[in-house]
């Protein structure tokens, strides 16, 4: 599959629209029948309501214009994105925060969140407030244009934690996902966060890769492939960073165009299905996170969010009516894409759950 010069959007492709998405997904099965909807295998280990157990990280996607258009972004993100977060909606969480002790980390994502033009001032004001702040940073973003050239300075005097996808320790793997190119400047990027102190023993710099797979298979063992990834990085080009996080992809935009189009869709999902894990499911994200969309609208998670399922009616359903204490006791929303989160080993933006 070769990786689109436009987003699905811009193509006016039908998996742009999530409403279609949902029509896919609620429909899959096999010759023996659909799969079991998502909430009755929940409802099967008794976890179903799947509820809060008590949310600490407050998401928020500034936007989904980014510099790359990768083949699996389940964002729909490039360049022709024009929706961005502006700084009143950014207030507005500020508000939301000042008033929301328990949550201690902000998690900003794209997009690529630092295109944002109030990116900068949305990090200084979380920074100010002494929240852990996580950027979702693709790495070829920092080389883009001179004016991020200063990013790696920038997130140090602000202790971000910067999290950046690398999906191999190969140029040819990863440039067929995310574009002709992006290994090399990625490893520049790379280097440039070493050379400030991100990765390195005793800098408090945390700097966290994240691997998600090329074709239609689950992530392999998270710790084993951390342990290559660190020798290779380091053997090659001299690169240490913290962690590794092993993501399964979730059957939405690109990614689900990818497996219909592939015809791996069925077979993808019966993987997912039949890789259940109540464990994983115990301790999914959604539990711990409330997702802000560039908006302002509320989601139990990223994934929800692209595919436009708010949170519980009857809950602040928008940043202005931030409540934790009712969005820790809502219902969390479901459907067939939360497979993916709980097949294996788990899957989260933090990698695996168990």
């Amino acid at each position: 599959m070769s990786i689109p010069v436009k987003s699905l959007k811009a193509q006016h492709h039908q998996f742009a629209n999530p409403a279609f998405q949902l029509e896919v997904l609620q429909h899959a099965g096999t010759e023996e029948g659909d799969f079991p909807f998502f909430g009755a295998k929940l409802h099967e280990h008794k976890l179903y309501p799947l509820r809060p157990t008590g949310t600490t990280i407050l998401q928020v996607n500034v936007g989904k214009m980014c510099n790359q258009t990768c083949r699996h972004c389940h964002v729909d993100a490039g360049p022709d994105r024009k929706e961005i977060m502006t700084r009143d909606t950014m207030q507005l969480c500020l508000d939301a925060l000042a008033k929301s002790p328990q949550l201690t980390t902000v998690d900003i994502t794209g997009g690529a969140p630092e295109m944002n033009p109030d990116f900068r001032w949305f990090v200084e004001q979380l920074s100010a407030m002494g929240r852990q702040v996580i950027v979702r940073c693709n790495l070829t973003i920092i080389l883009a244009n001179p004016k991020y050239h200063d990013l790696p300075e920038f997130f140090r005097k602000h202790s971000v934690q910067v999290t950046s996808s690398l999906p191999y320790f190969s140029a040819s793997r990863t440039d067929a996902q995310r574009g002709d190119g992006v290994f090399e400047k990625s490893i520049k990027a790379l280097q440039l966060l070493n050379a400030v102190g991100y990765g390195r023993e005793g800098s408090g710099l945390e700097l966290n890769l994240v691997y998600n797979p090329s074709g239609a298979f689950l992530p392999v063992g998270q710790k084993s492939l951390e342990g290559e990834f660190k020798r290779r990085l380091l053997s090659g080009y001299g690169i240490v960073f913290n962690n590794l996080f092993c993501i399964t992809n979730l059957p939405i935009s690109r990614y689900l165009d990818y497996l219909v189009e592939s015809g791996n869709y069925s077979s993808y999902m019966e993987k997912l299905v039949t890789a259940f894990n109540p464990v994983a499911a115990a301790n999914v994200m959604c539990r711990n996170t409330v997702s802000v969309g560039w908006d302002g609208y509320l989601y139990d998670c990223d994934f929800n969010q692209m595919l436009e399922l708010k949170v519980q009616f009857g809950t602040p359903q928008h940043i202005r009516d931030f409540n934790l204490a009712q969005l820790d006791q809502r219902a969390i929303v479901l459907n067939q894409h939360c497979y993916g989160c709980t097949a294996g080993a788990g899957s989260s933006c933090g990698g695996s759950t168990t």
